[in-house]
């Protein structure tokens, strides 16, 4: 455990509050033009104006002041976890978040179906968004492959997306990904950066070979990128840092491997927000601490369609009635990193924060947008002392010293 993990464990208290972190993935923005307005204030947010009015806001740094993150440091820091400390592969997280049962032994890696076109290069890196149905399919194709002294398991996630795990002594996880972030060119080859990755690596290279035969006349998806390559690391469980009883309630898999990584527990919670208030609604009786993400804001903002992006948040916006009827004694929203639609790309953007409790020293914030929460009282702060305000605004932190 880390300084910190060992602090909140020794400072933590039970006094039956409720907490709720809403995640709106990506959900800080840009304005198209200078002196516009982003996203987040062009849209009409009436609930989330009004708990930025009550409560008190200002902007995450996910990591450090400039670093781009991927979803997978986002919510470790918005967990309490060092991102730079804990660095997880996103293959481990799509693992977990499909149940996957990840051994010692077991090396992760997702993987992304992608177009390659007749001179060997990437016309479309996620081979036109197709299908599950088609994804599902290809994944039974794929699960054939055989590599000596390895077993080899491929299983679909959603879409274009899927996972690859590789079983087998002595491999590692250091190895890079194959997906260039671009088109036009080919896939990388994968490097392992010491010997038991170099190993992984040669795995990488047969099954990638492999696979190229097998998904040769199946275009759009007649090949797949890697990326995330890693194995399962140990890390402190959140119930025992915090004190508190966590329930993920996520429909992406991987966030709901990001909270199962951490131990939580992961609800299942349909396939739409409103089924998401469902299931928060029901299990409010069970948990203390609920962990609700939205995934929409980031795709938008991924697809560079401003207006998409200003629709998912009002869509958002309409489901926060539903969390605080329930009267938690902390709502907190915030996102896992920004995702301009401008950029079409994740960017290192201080995120905007709220926090609404009781015990809120309130700032002039009248609305839940960039321009309001970088003046806001929280100031910019590291994501992974979240947590640490959450507890404080629930009264769940004794004294620390005499």
């Amino acid at each position: 455990m880390t300084r910190v993990h060992d602090l909140t464990c020794r400072l933590q208290k039970d006094n039956g509050s409720k907490i709720v972190l809403l995640v709106a993935d990506g959900v800080g923005g840009l304005p198209l033009d200078p002196g516009g307005k982003t996203e987040l204030e062009t849209a009409n947010t009436p609930n989330l104006d009004a708990l930025a009015t009550d409560g008190v806001t200002g902007g995450s740094i996910p990591v450090l002041p400039g670093i781009t993150v991927g979803s997978g440091p986002g919510h470790l820091g918005l967990f309490g976890y060092d991102p730079l400390e804990y660095d997880i592969g996103r293959g481990v997280l799509e693992a977990l978040g499909i149940d996957f049962d990840l051994g010692p032994d077991d090396v992760a890696i997702r993987g992304n179906f992608c177009t390659i076109d007749t001179d060997g290069n990437i016309s479309d890196r996620r081979a036109g968004r197709i299908a599950s149905e088609i994804g599902e399919s290809l994944c039974q194709k794929l699960d054939a492959i055989e590599i000596p002294d390895v077993e080899v398991f491929v299983r679909p996630v959603k879409e274009y997306r899927l996972v690859i795990v590789f079983r087998g002594k002595g491999l590692g996880g250091r190895v890079n990904d194959t997906d260039p972030q671009n088109t036009g060119v080919p896939p990388l080859e994968p490097v392992g950066q010491d010997d038991p990755s170099r190993r992984t690596a040669g795995i990488c290279s047969e099954f990638l070979r492999q696979a190229g035969e097998i998904l040769a006349d199946d275009a759009p998806a007649n090949l797949l990128t890697m990326r995330g390559i890693a194995m399962l690391p140990q890390i402190p469980r959140f119930e025992d840092v915090y004190g508190l009883n966590p329930a993920a309630i996520a429909v992406y898999p991987m966030y709901r491997g990001l909270a199962r990584l951490v131990h939580m527990n992961v609800l299942d919670a349909g396939a739409t927000l409103e089924t998401q208030m469902d299931r928060l609604e029901a299990a409010w009786d069970d948990h203390d601490f609920f962990f609700v993400h939205f995934k929409y804001t980031d795709s938008t903002g991924e697809d560079g369609d401003f207006d998409g992006k200003v629709t998912r948040i009002e869509q958002l916006d309409a489901a926060v009635p539903r969390i605080t009827a329930l009267g938690p004694e902390v709502l907190i929203v915030t996102g896992d990193h920004s995702t301009p639609s401008k950029m079409k790309s994740h960017s290192w953007h201080p995120v905007p924060t709220l926090i609404t409790s009781n015990l809120c020293r309130t700032d002039a914030a009248t609305s839940y947008g960039e321009a309001e929460c970088v003046t806001g009282g929280l100031g910019q702060f590291q994501a992974q002392h979240l947590m640490l305000l959450a507890l404080a605004h629930a009264g769940r932190l004794e004294k620390y010293g005499a």
